[in-house]
């Protein structure tokens, strides 16, 4: 279950189902896509109160298109989405070197926290990876243990592998 937005952030939902990792469900605020949840397969679409605002529905769409191309097996990198994470400064660096991190490629926590500019915080860096409010289109099943496990995955280990291998690298 996800952590809700501040209570003065209203959100929209959009549901992308059945994907070869379970349905998704995609949350928008007025800044842009917020959140990405694995809703597992089978999720119902639970009903929605509000219609988006206009200017939200191209990114809306984008971020369906974006996904379906990438679970079809482009090479989509989801820069052209606006994203809008919550987190603390940490975490919005750690997000960021995360979103460099080529398709196919993988690194470690410790690589990690280098290149966000703490190298002593794999531990930090192992946290921000498990509160992504926006897991796949912010790659942090890309990072793995510096001995070339899996680590941890706050979606499912066997999700991260799926991941892994769609984009080749495992």
């Amino acid at each position: 279950m996800r952590k809700k937005s501040p209570q003065h952030t209203k959100e929209w939902m959009v549901f992308l189902a059945e994907t070869p990792v379970g349905s998704l469900k995609l949350y928008f605020t007025d800044r842009g896509l917020a959140a990405l949840e694995f809703a597992g397969k089978g999720a119902a679409l639970a009903p929605e109160h509000n219609a988006p605002p206009p200017h939200l529905k191209p990114l809306m769409e984008a971020a369906k298109r974006e996904l379906i191309a990438y679970f079809n097996g482009s090479r989509t990198d989801f820069t052209a989405l606006t994203l809008n994470p919550q987190g603390t400064p940490f975490q919005l660096r750690v997000w960021q070197e995360l979103r460099r991190i080529p398709r196919g490629q993988t690194i470690s926590y410790g690589e990690l926290a280098r290149r966000a500019g703490n190298p002593k915080a794999s531990r930090a860096v192992g946290q921000a990876n498990a509160v992504n409010p926006i897991p796949l289109i912010i790659p942090c099943h890309r990072v793995i243990a510096a001995d070339g496990s899996l680590g941890g995955y706050s979606s499912g280990s066997d999700r991260k592998r799926w991941l892994l291998n769609h984009e080749g690298a495992r």
